[in-house]
């Protein structure tokens, strides 16, 4: 085990931390070492603010806010800045521990790597509210993997929830800020860490995704996402590894990206239909993306 302490760094937005904040301290002494939480509100709304000030009182805890948004990648920089020992512990604020030994379990591996994924998992059942199975849907198929899936990509597979990561680590190669949408700050963040080299570990050591959000909104943040790799793409060249990128480019090498847009264009009612519907079709999200990308490069 390494001896070093450890800051969990929280971004808080609009949803309840205190039952994560509260099963974070029951775990601390499991760390061998000092341990902070360190919360940092990214402009929520007054009632939540309001009633997370009180956890500041709380031994451990620290809580503070800023005065706007500043979106995914800046507030997660704010906060590895204030952060005063040299393990970072990353997680959103809508997840939830699976058990008392989850910071038992990455103590036991923190010397093994400068970086270890933990990973996300979901509820076994759909959520009882028709609109937010979408969400839950795309997690258990598409972000729900035991660590042997993920290691043999392990910057591809790389998510800043859950991620333990040596503080200096995160500061030399910290997020893009210039990415205020939602999506891919992870993405060039593990580009980053391939470049340099940096050894990444994947633990099956998952966190509970609680946040499910309506199937509009995750669509909207789906496109988002997209927009956000087509602009990496092109001012870096990131994301050829990415599936999607990876089949609009070929499309486009083999001539085949205007008709294969217009295509989709054509059929983008139908296949919304069928991500929206009561049982959302991740082959038809697939394909919107798809357009998306297509229509972002041309």
């Amino acid at each position: 085990m390494n001896p070093a302490g450890l800051s969990v760094l929280i971004p808080v937005y609009n949803w309840p931390v205190e039952g994560l904040v509260r099963a974070l301290l029951a775990q601390l002494s499991d760390w061998p070492g000092p341990a902070e939480i360190l919360l940092l509100d990214d402009g929520s709304a007054p009632a939540f603010r309001q009633r997370h000030r009180p956890l500041a009182a709380l031994p451990g805890v620290q809580y503070a806010e800023l005065p706007r948004n500043v979106g995914r990648a800046a507030i997660r920089n704010q906060l590895a800045a204030r952060a005063q020992y040299p393990w970072l512990l990353l997680l959103d604020n809508d997840s939830s521990l699976p058990d008392a030994q989850f910071l038992a379990r990455y103590a036991a591996a923190a010397a093994q790597a400068p970086v270890l994924v933990g990973g996300t998992c979901y509820a076994p059942t759909p959520p009882a509210e028709a609109t937010l199975r979408l969400r839950w849907h795309y997690g258990r198929q598409r972000e729900q993997r035991p660590a042997a899936r993920r290691q043999p990509q392990p910057y591809a597979q790389l998510t800043i929830n859950n991620l333990l990561i040596q503080a200096e680590v995160l500061r030399r190669f910290s997020l893009d800020e210039r990415l205020t949408r939602y999506g891919h700050e992870d993405t060039k963040f593990g580009w980053h860490l391939r470049a340099a080299g940096v050894p990444v570990l994947h633990l099956d050591n998952p966190v509970l995704h609680d946040g499910l959000e309506p199937a509009e909104v995750f669509l909207r943040k789906s496109r988002d996402a997209v927009r956000n790799l087509a602009v990496l793409y092109r001012a870096e060249g990131l994301g050829t590894d990415t599936r999607l990128l990876h089949a609009a480019l070929r499309l486009r090498r083999l001539g085949l990206a205007g008709g294969a847009r217009r295509t989709l264009q054509a059929l983008e009612p139908r296949l919304r239909r069928q991500v929206l519907g009561a049982a959302p079709n991740l082959r038809a999200l697939d394909l919107l993306k798809l357009l998306w990308l297509l229509q972002e490069l041309t």
